[in-house]
């Protein structure tokens, strides 16, 4: 990697001097795990300048590789530096990792049960006007069918960075789908993260809504809108995709009449697809309804638009809801 100074008038420079804190907080996270030492080494597919990468790049050089478009070798290459004792954390569009690099996940990583560390950031439709092409709507149900994989979904910057230092010593592969870095703030700090384990936000015996990642905060501030006029509505945060946390599920689907779970994702394979097999199994009769992407190919348009039309901004989820329980 070039490492000269770069010109102030350049958009390079501006990446790097302008707060995102999503993105920040992915660099910071691998930046306190190399100050505790481990053997940590980051590489992208030519965006370190969107997934924030470029400041640790910044500050470690030598452990910074640029793959250039190559994401295929790219995996290849982090199992290969897993294999030899490295802590590999490779990221490119959630579009790209999960689709176009299933079979080096797969059989490089997942197979040879090598703890790589896989990124996939703009997840959703969160690249708007980039198109279909780059929406990722189909990566957690192919990621969820890879065995011995771990799939996690931050829902802010702060819980982002609970979860990469948390991996330290996870043993098995992880994909991280985070989102553009412009995340509005769940956790006001760093929370306590634990694989496999759902945060309990908000209690409700009429309807929990269970989300993930970008959903979350859309699902909280539609609860909180609701309970402010008498409902009992709840939130849990399935930030582990998988593996899922059966309890937390089982214990929801016993206390509310209904669940509402919510995704910015295909409704096919995702988090209501394992909310569902939980459910079925255990022959609880709580009523799901899932609430996502209804198994097409996403618009193209801004985000903000995408997500309204979708129904996955506060007022589409509100109103989702309210079909669910009224």
């Amino acid at each position: 990697m070039n490492t000269a100074p770069l010109s102030p008038n350049s958009w390079q420079y501006r990446a790097l001097n302008t707060q995102t804190p999503g993105l920040d907080a992915l660099s910071d996270a691998l930046l306190a795990l190399v100050e505790q030492g481990e053997p940590v080494v980051a590489g992208t597919a030519d965006l370190q300048y969107s997934n924030g990468l470029a400041k640790f790049a910044q500050h470690y050089p030598e452990r910074f590789v640029q793959f250039g478009i190559s994401e295929q070798n790219m995996v290849s290459c982090a199992a290969g530096m897993a294999a030899v004792g490295m802590k590999p954390f490779v990221a490119t569009f959630a579009s790209f990792l999960p689709l176009l690099c299933c079979e080096q996940i797969r059989m490089d990583v997942a197979y040879s049960a090598l703890p790589v560390r896989l990124i996939g950031h703009h997840a959703g439709i969160s690249l708007g006007f980039y198109g279909t092409s780059h929406h990722a709507t189909e990566d957690l149900a192919i990621m969820r069918a890879i065995a011995d994989i771990t799939i996690v979904a931050p829902a802010d910057a702060n819980q982002l960075k609970a979860a990469i230092k948390a991996s330290a010593n996870h043993p098995q592969p992880i994909y991280f789908r985070i989102q553009r870095g412009r995340d509005p703030v769940v956790y006001e700090e760093e929370p306590v993260f634990e694989f496999g384990k759902a945060t309990t936000l908000l209690t409700g015996d009429e309807l929990t809504i269970i989300a993930t990642g970008s959903t979350v905060h859309p699902a909280l501030q539609a609860a909180k809108a609701l309970n402010a006029q008498g409902r009992s509505v709840g939130v849990l945060d399935m930030t582990t995709v998988k593996p899922l946390d059966v309890d937390a599920v089982l214990r929801v689907a016993r206390q509310s009449r209904a669940i509402l779970t919510v995704e910015e994702h295909n409704i096919i394979g995702g988090l209501g697809g394992a909310v569902c097999e939980v459910i079925a199994e255990a022959g609880i009769g709580t009523r799901i309804r899932r609430h996502g992407i209804y198994d097409e190919y996403s618009l193209i348009a801004p985000p903000t638009h995408l997500y309204r039309h979708y129904r996955l901004d506060a007022e589409g989820v509100e109103s989702v809801a309210r079909e669910l329980i009224d």
